[in-house]
């Protein structure tokens, strides 16, 4: 089963490939893909600012916090390089820096990366609130 996450998309604002078409399009090209956790039809996150690296980061862990609770023990995750960057920055501080670095490089275009995860809670022990469009909608329309 394929299941589409709203959080693990590329950073977006400023560039219009960063933004996404209405879900009820692509669905038609993807049949076999899982939209129903999206809660919006049209792309009510892209705005003609650029999301902000705290925006991002906030982001990314929210997507961890749901990739932690889910049951499968083996999940493939395909995302976007600056969305990875943004996520994996937020640890390994304490490691050497030749496993810092391999964690939070910047990905290569097809690049396949194995990950562990160990969840001990939250990275601040708070609940995230789930996303919720803010700010402008932008001023671009996508075909």
């Amino acid at each position: 089963r394929i299941l589409v996450r709203e959080e693990c998309r590329e950073r977006w604002g400023s560039y219009v490939c960063d933004g996404r078409r209405p879900i009820r399009d692509i669905m038609k090209e993807f049949p076999g893909f899982d939209f129903s956790e999206l809660e919006y039809d049209e792309d009510c996150f892209y705005s003609d600012e650029r999301e902000s690296d705290e925006h991002c980061c906030e982001r990314a862990l929210h997507f961890l916090e749901w990739l932690n609770k889910r049951p499968e023990k083996c999940i493939a995750v395909v995302t976007h390089s600056s969305f990875l960057r943004h996520l994996f920055q937020q640890f390994g501080k304490d490691h050497c820096p030749d496993d810092q670095d391999t964690l939070q490089r910047l990905a290569g275009n097809c690049e396949l990366r194995s990950v562990v995860l160990c969840s001990h809670g939250t990275k601040d022990r708070k609940e995230r609130k789930p996303m919720t469009p803010q700010g402008p909608a932008s001023t671009f329309m996508l075909p």
